[in-house]
């Protein structure tokens, strides 16, 4: 007597790439097809349909492209009636972010600097913006204090790309953002798939912006 089949199937894994590979696939793509802050403002509408963006919103943005991200985000969530409060970690801006940045200002967005002594418990929701795909090793000086603040604030949190802190290849973290949602951006990051980043990444989507793998 045959033994019947075993129908069940073992669920693939996401396609993913190293953080090399992402760097590589974005400075094609920006050369040849999308310009980098066209991918921004689409990375900010991929942000904003994954979530149910509603209360009180908090985005903490560095001074990375991740950062742009996040007054990216800031500019859409205002522009559907969201009003969103920024607090920037740092001076630094990217010259892809600040048009986002100054429209962000224009539409009325409170923007603030992040201290040390920032208190987030008193928002719904925190978009975590502050270290992209790129960061390596320790978090250090306010960044340090951002991703302790969020982690914190009992409020629901999205990661926006990655989870502030963790290291895109291995999913290793001395400290990161604790999400609820992380929406990567463009293709899955190796790290993120890893059993090391289980315990900072909820829920995981992958918004799709029309990055051409390199």
């Amino acid at each position: 007597m045959k033994r019947s089949a075993d129908k069940t199937k073992a669920k693939a894994e996401p396609f993913s790439v190293s953080v090399d590979d992402m760097r590589r696939s974005d400075a094609y793509t920006i050369e040849h097809s999308v310009p980098g802050g066209e991918l921004m403002r689409r990375a900010a509408l991929g942000v904003f349909h994954a979530a149910d963006w509603r209360g009180g919103v908090a985005i903490v943005s560095g001074g990375g492209n991740n950062g742009g991200d996040g007054y990216a985000l800031a500019c859409v969530l205002a522009r559907h009636g969201v009003r969103p409060v920024v607090y920037r970690v740092g001076e630094g801006v990217t010259d892809t972010a600040r048009p986002f940045l100054d429209e962000a200002r224009e539409l009325g967005v409170d923007i603030l600097p992040f201290r040390e002594d920032t208190d987030l418990s008193g928002f719904d929701m925190v978009a975590d913006c502050i270290l992209g795909t790129g960061f390596k090793g320790p978090v250090r000086g306010l960044a340090r204090e951002a991703i302790r603040a969020i982690n914190a604030s009992g409020a629901y949190v999205v990661s926006v790309d990655i989870n502030s802190g963790l290291d895109g290849d291995t999913g290793a973290a001395e400290l990161a953002v604790a999400s609820d949602l992380t929406v990567s951006i463009g293709f899955y990051k190796k790290g993120m798939l890893t059993c090391a980043a289980k315990k900072y990444i909820g829920a995981l989507v992958n918004a799709d912006i029309g990055i051409t793998r390199a």
